[in-house]
């Protein structure tokens, strides 16, 4: 079975949004919405392959990226792991540079996009809890 590795990043912006991706019909869960993010390349740390797939997909240059957590999921013809970072500075403006559609999403819409199932555990952690933990009660 194939492996991949996967950087994926959870981008927020100023307004408490997050960056979300629909993937092209012909790839693989083809259709439904995504974390911007790519293959990890051979040799190459999750970190780096994080900032190039960002500049890459969505034209952002990533300043600030802690880890979120690594999930993996098997779709049974492939395997995938996902190593998830939370984004919350960076520059440029997001677009979709693979002339794939893009959004800034509110928190508690993700729930209205269809993700694929790997992507779930990282939807439930951004609905039930906030990235930002600082906050005192």
């Amino acid at each position: 079975m194939k492996k991949i590795s996967v950087a994926v990043a959870v981008i927020i912006n100023d307004l408490d949004q997050i960056l979300i991706a629909k993937r092209h019909q012909h790839l693989h869960q083809g259709g439904k919405w995504e974390f911007p993010g790519g293959k990890i390349e051979e040799g190459e740390t999750a970190q780096r392959a994080l900032e190039r797939e960002i500049k890459e997909e969505v034209e952002l240059t990533v300043l600030e990226a802690t880890p979120l957590m690594v999930l993996e999921y098997d779709y049974g013809d492939k395997f995938v792991s996902l190593d998830t970072w939370t984004v919350t500075r960076f520059s440029g403006t997001a677009c979709g540079a693979e002339q794939q559609e893009i959004r800034w999403v509110e928190r508690s819409r993700l729930m209205d996009y269809q993700f694929p199932d790997a992507n779930q555990p990282i939807v439930d952690s951004l609905i039930i809890k906030p990235a930002n933990t600082n906050t005192t009660y």
